[in-house]
């Protein structure tokens, strides 16, 4: 019997309980969308969930190329819906025109760069649901207030909903990671577009959060110019406490001073 031996360098860890990749599968929460695409199959533990749900029609991304082989010999209807590639690289729309949701139990040393690739394609992916490290998982959850909000929980949840589901110890895995790890699920929100220019509210994220010990007036210094914008005190703030609204508001005043017609809001 064929076994796919993980590889390090692609961060595989093999989820080996049945009925956590059961679980995981059911918290899909729209049971009849049609289009899934799971990231990282491996051996198929969440994959043959998803095949015995009748609505779904799964397909499957995968790099390593033994997890292939495996998959072709094991889940014969698949047939051509498995993906040899890298989720990272690939152009979605060649593969779906239509809504589709993800599902995953990620290779951690990815699993941030998913989240970045499903913004990407924000308006064709309602829901993911995926495993990944606990601290990142918490990470894209956290709210204002925790000293794990940061750069992609901001982006994240412009666009998104975010739940964290449950915990899964390492010994769950093979080989079991060092840490443990986190399902949650992803639900797009009702926003279609930023109430700012979309572009300057990444600039302005991430110069805050590159310093996020500091307060937003100093931060964004090289941003805010005008004496009368420096002293609203929404400036007082650091970033861990600012939220999406607030963010989307100094991007506002910023772009108001840079066209010279700041008002006080």
């Amino acid at each position: 019997m064929m076994i796919v031996r993980a590889k390090k360098n692609l961060g595989q860890h093999f989820l080996k309980d049945n009925e956590i990749a059961l679980q995981i599968v059911e918290s899909l929460q729209n049971k009849n969308r049609n289009k899934v695409l799971e990231i990282g199959p491996g051996m198929g533990v969440l994959t043959q969930f998803l095949l015995q749900n009748e609505s779904f029609e799964t397909s499957v991304v995968e790099i390593d190329r033994e997890s292939v082989e495996y998959l072709n010999q094991h889940f014969p209807e698949l047939k051509d819906r498995i993906i040899s590639d890298d989720f990272l690289r690939l152009n979605l729309n060649k593969y779906f025109d239509e809504p589709f949701v993800i599902i995953g139990n990620f290779p951690y040393n990815i699993s941030s760069q998913i989240f970045f690739k499903v913004l990407e394609y924000k308006d064709q992916i309602p829901e993911v649901v995926g495993m990944l490290q606990k601290e990142v998982a918490e990470r894209l959850a956290a709210g204002p207030g925790s000293k794990a909000y940061g750069i992609l929980s901001v982006f994240l949840q412009a666009y998104y909903d975010i739940e964290y589901l449950f915990s899964v110890d390492e010994d769950q895995f093979t080989p079991p990671p060092k840490v443990k790890g986190g399902v949650i699920r992803v639900t797009r929100n009702k926003t279609e577009h930023l109430n700012c220019d979309e572009k300057l509210f990444k600039s302005v994220v991430k110069m805050a959060f590159n310093q996020r010990r500091k307060t937003m007036r100093n931060s964004l210094k090289t941003m805010i110019q005008n004496d009368e914008l420096k002293a609203n005190p929404i400036f007082d703030k650091r970033p861990e406490q600012m939220s999406v609204a607030e963010f989307e508001m100094i991007v506002r005043m910023i772009g108001e001073q840079e066209a010279g017609g700041y008002q006080a809001q």
